[in-house]
């Protein structure tokens, strides 16, 4: 097998996560390697993430690799070589319950790893493992991203509290389902309209950024 940069994406496409609370997460195949269908994927397992059990997709069942402590350390979803498709028409959905860790307002990142089969039977290897404090080497390219899993807080219907932990300069990654966001005198929200209320309301001010220990109140 060879690398080969694709046009081709492994993502997590089920949203954001509750923290610390046991739920299926999909991740979603959009393409092959160039012109070759997906063959084979195999997800890395961070520590941080338990209660690992992937289901059954259309690569048949999956096969879980552990450590000495029986941890779960990746999952490795392959095709039979009769079911491989002659060429990339193919979209996949890769499902795993899992438990992530109790950590709102923070990502766990998902390192995989996208083999293609040409027609031919050459096997082509994609790596997703990119971070976002990853550089490019000197006259290189950054590694492609790995899938991200954003975490938010259990919540009820109406209004809920939290205290920020950790800095969060894009508000849209963990309150894009929020109608509304306060914290004090400020407020934001993805919806145009409430942006527009709240720009113009005497007194009040838009939010664009939370630091740590801030407490908020978010209404879903």
């Amino acid at each position: 097998m060879f690398a080969s940069v694709a046009d081709a994406h492994v993502s997590i496409v089920s949203g954001s996560a509750v923290a610390n609370t046991t739920q299926v997460v999909t991740f979603g195949v959009g393409h092959g390697c160039s012109g070759a269908d997906t063959y084979s994927v195999q997800i890395e397992i961070p520590s941080t993430v338990t209660s690992i059990r992937p289901m059954a997709s259309d690569f048949g069942r999956a096969a879980v690799q552990t450590n000495a402590a029986g941890a779960v350390t990746s999952v490795t979803w392959q095709k039979s070589d009769a079911d491989a498709l002659p060429g990339d028409t193919g979209y996949y959905e890769l499902r795993v319950r899992l438990r992530p860790p109790n950590a709102p307002f923070t990502t766990v990142y998902f390192r995989a790893h996208q083999t293609c089969r040409s027609a031919t039977g050459a096997l082509t290897t994609v790596d997703w493992v990119g971070l976002p404090t990853d550089t490019a080497p000197d006259g290189g390219t950054a590694p492609e991203p790995a899938a991200a899993l954003n975490l938010v807080p259990a919540r009820l219907p109406g209004w809920n509290q939290y205290t920020v932990t950790s800095a969060i300069a894009n508000l849209a990654t963990f309150f894009s389902d929020a109608l509304i966001v306060w914290r004090s005198t400020a407020a934001y929200s993805v919806n145009p309209n409430t942006r527009t209320l709240i720009t113009s309301t005497p007194g009040v001010t838009a939010l664009t950024a939370l630091s740590p220990s801030d407490s908020i109140w978010v209404r879903y």
